[in-house]
């Protein structure tokens, strides 16, 4: 794990680095400093620390939905998958793609595969992510 003083992302006469987790990735304003400021200033009002934003960043895509009876339990992996991560001294960070279940999709969940890869995919690309862990479910089909 990076062993670097958290403050030294306020030192202007420092280059911002290296590029993993909230230092990956940033906003260009034409100041990394600034960006990353920005950045931690939005994440530090949901309430983590200095410490907590210097560790690597595990982000835990998930599909879970009240309109989803296949993915009830993915609130459950998300924790244990939480829990794994930060003992092995990671911040983990869950957001959602879209939740796909085929009584619910008219006429059909087909049409919305698509969508839901590419919804995930830009949005793990725009997060500043170390690692991403992928948590759905799927569609069981009785004839």
């Amino acid at each position: 794990m990076d062993q670097r003083d958290p403050n030294q992302d306020y030192d202007l006469d420092r280059p911002v680095g290296p590029a993993q987790g909230m230092r990956q990735g940033l906003t260009s304003y034409g100041d990394a400093h600034f960006s990353l400021f920005l950045r931690k200033a939005f994440i530090k009002a949901m309430g983590y620390g200095e410490e907590a934003l210097s560790r690597p960043l595990v982000g835990v895509v998930n599909t879970h939905s009240g309109f989803n009876p296949c993915h009830a339990n993915v609130p459950q992996l998300i924790e244990a998958v939480r829990r794994g991560a930060q003992l092995a001294g990671a911040l983990v960070v869950d957001f959602p793609t879209i939740s796909l279940h085929e009584s619910f999709a008219a006429p059909t969940s087909m049409f919305l595969r698509n969508l839901m890869s590419m919804d995930t995919e830009e949005m793990v690309r725009a997060q500043p992510v170390d690692a991403v862990v992928l948590i759905g479910g799927m569609f069981m089909f009785m004839l």
